[in-house]
């Protein structure tokens, strides 16, 4: 192994000085593997794994500086030096990515991320575990993508994000389902059907609950050391009894699990007083107990708590305390508990407890004591509310990125494997003209194959800069150049597309004139690109030169589409005074609604007319298609990009269509008054 490493390094460092290079790289392959030396103690594999990152900073070779720095990663983790740990993996992190080695930025991001999730820091530990996925591919089948989606399913359950969270603990479980059973995969199994049955507890779905965690229970049974997961998932399941009503069935398997008290006490203590504490609550509120039966289980569960002296528990009993000697009158008693369960909540940062216990001393004290427990109350419910949405839309954007990327990587690796089975035929088909035909003919061909490949480039070569473009707008304004290049480019590069598929096989001049124009189509749209991160701070057009704007917009996608068209405009409208915001949307929705039609309704003509009617800007757009039944139907992006974008300017939107008699989209907009 060690020789093999040697080699390694000595090839990279190919065209250094050979002399003073290999003593270096000696003294970096000796350090790098006494420092790996599991029988040192962990201070003398830092001190070697520091010696093997100064010789390898004196090379300067990336590759080997990011090999030394990732082992020295580990031990400054095992040494407990966070401090150092999280820098040095971010520095790997960016210099794998210059490297683009795709293993070392999924363990470098995965290890941030882990970190920032024990810390509880889940934006960047969401944000990290995210750019892990990046680099798996969107098909590939391992361990370690499956258990990057549950952490982030995790994040997402922590923040209150159900509807996200179940969507990647899905994706994790396709994966698993894939792979070989082991120990490892059997827990991760148990894992994602516990957040399941979590998520379907908070979003209220208790029977959805119920089945996940049957089968959480089902794949702890099948670990050799699956007994704790078992009886917290018993545990969990007992919960959502309660929850439904059933409080006998919660009571029987709450109970069940109390002769098991020393199996689980070594692993861990807080978990019997945490029974008890069920068992307790579900008597207290199925209205059958005994008061001093239910009170005694609390003082039990609470004096463990306190001997333990874990905080949590002892604010999650006190705070049952509160409320169960409230509905006995118990006032002294219910400041007791309830004021010790708020001061830990404060202390610890838990605002569910705190809320409630908030809402039950609001009850006890009577005057502007009692008030202020309350408003408090109601602003921690909305505070959490506002967040949780925030929480949400940001996690959403995350993912969105995260979505396209895959999505770009997997269409740049289609189109070149496209374009190279493209090559090979051409290939083929210019050996066969030469042997069959004239070298005339051999000519002509070969000069035909000469324009093709130049197209072909000049598409790579957009689709790059396309690349670059999107993701340098993206942090600037990532929801509207999103809007810009789906409703904008992609619907022009879609009719540029079809329009090249059906020429593709044709040979001639005639053929050979039509692929130059749409090329020259393609670097018009490039320059689009080029141009949008600055086209909404200019002026999009100016007087009535918007109207010629539109007018080629639709000559071009009717003809694309093989539309017959009527555009009717009115020139009461000056648009000079029309914000550029107003007209820039405009134009986006003509074009969407266009490609629309194309895509879904099967038309064979559309009818577009401008008019101004009281102060409004009126635009209607008519198909003669199929229509859809509006009320079903579900909208898809395009429409609701059309609504967003309308919206945005103050507008109003209609859809009017029904099965086979068309759709009539109504646009309304204010001409004046308009803030820009």
């Amino acid at each position: 192994m060690k020789q093999l490493l040697f080699i390694f390094l000595c090839f990279i460092a190919t065209g250094l000085n050979f002399s003073q290079s290999k003593a270096k790289l000696d003294s970096i392959s000796k350090y790098y593997f006494l420092s790996k030396t599991t029988n040192l103690d962990l201070d003398k594999r830092l001190e070697y794994a520091l010696k093997s990152l100064r010789y390898a900073d004196d090379i300067n070779v990336d590759s080997i500086s990011l090999r030394v720095q990732r082992n020295l990663s580990i031990i400054y983790f095992f040494n407990e030096k966070y401090d150092k740990y999280v820098p040095l993996n971010r520095e790997n992190y960016e210099l794998a990515l210059k490297l683009n080695d795709t293993n070392a930025i999924t363990v470098t991001s995965s290890n941030l991320g882990s970190y920032y999730r024990f810390n509880q820091q889940n934006d960047s530990a969401y944000f990290f575990y995210s750019k892990a996925l990046e680099y798996y591919g969107p098909k590939e089948i391992s361990e370690n993508k499956a258990e990057a989606l549950y952490y982030l399913a995790d994040i997402q359950q922590l923040e209150r994000a159900y509807i996200g969270s179940e969507e990647d603990a899905f994706k994790a479980i396709i994966i698993l389902n894939r792979l070989e059973r082991s120990e490892d995969r059997l827990d991760l199994y148990w894992s994602l059907y516990n957040l399941l049955a979590i998520n379907s507890e908070k979003l209220i779905e208790y029977n959805n609950a119920l089945e996940y965690y049957e089968k959480s229970i089902s794949y702890a049974k099948d670990m050799e050391d699956g007994f704790i997961n078992e009886v917290f998932s018993i545990n969990n399941k007992a919960n959502i009894y309660r929850l439904m009503g059933n409080y006998s069935k919660a009571l029987e398997l709450f109970e069940d699990l109390l002769p098991l008290r020393p199996e689980y006490d070594d692993e861990d203590p807080t978990f019997y007083p945490a029974i008890i504490i069920n068992i307790a609550k579900t008597q207290f509120e199925s209205g059958n107990y005994k008061f001093k039966t239910v009170e005694n289980y609390f003082k039990e569960a609470y004096e463990i708590s306190k001997e333990l002296s874990d905080e949590f528990t002892i604010m999650a009993v006190a705070s049952e305390m509160a409320k169960f000697y409230f509905s006995h009158n118990k006032r002294d008693l219910v400041i007791k508990y309830g004021s010790e369960a708020l001061a830990i909540s404060n202390r610890i940062s838990n605002n569910e407890y705190k809320m409630d216990v908030l809402l039950t001393l609001s009850h006890v004290y009577e005057g502007e004591k009692g008030k202020s427990f309350l408003r408090e109350h109601i602003r921690i419910s909305d505070s959490l509310e506002i967040e949780q949405r925030a929480v949400g839309n940001k996690f959403a954007r995350v993912k969105y990125e995260t979505d396209q990327l895959e999505a770009e990587n997997e269409q740049i690796s289609k189109e070149n494997f496209y374009l190279a089975i493209l090559s090979v035929g051409l290939l083929l088909t210019a050996v066969l003209v030469y042997v069959v035909i004239s070298q005339r003919a051999k000519n002509r061909k070969l000069k035909l194959i000469q324009v093709q490949q130049k197209a072909n480039e000049d598409i790579y070569n957009l689709m790059l800069g396309q690349q670059d473009k999107v993701d340098e707008a993206r942090t600037q304004e990532k929801k509207r150049i999103s809007e810009e290049l789906h409703d904008g480019v992609l619907g022009r590069l879609f009719g540029t597309r079809l329009s090249l598929d059906s020429i593709n096989f044709k040979d001639g001049k005639e053929a050979m004139m039509t692929r130059a124009n749409y090329i020259g189509q393609l670097k018009t749209i490039e320059e689009d690109i080029r141009k949008i991160s600055h086209e909404l701070n200019t002026d999009f057009v100016s007087g009535t030169g918007f109207m010629d704007i539109v007018s080629e917009l639709i000559e071009n996608q009717t003809q694309a589409y093989g539309l017959k068209y009527d555009f009717d405009y009115t020139d009461d409208i000056s648009w000079d005074i029309v914000p550029n915001k107003t007209k820039i949307n405009i134009y986006r929705i003509i074009q969407e609604s266009m490609q629309n039609i194309y895509k879904h309704a099967n038309a064979k003509a559309i009818k577009i007319s401008i008019s101004l009617e009281k102060s409004v800007i009126c635009l209607d757009i008519i198909d003669d298609g199929e229509g859809f039944d509006t009320s079903k139907s579900k909208k898809g992006i395009g429409l609701k990009n059309m609504t967003s974008r309308v919206e945005d300017i103050n507008g109003k939107i209609t859809f009017t269509s029904q099965s086979g008699n068309g759709t009539i989209v109504n646009v309304k907009i204010p001409y004046i008054n308009q803030s820009t």
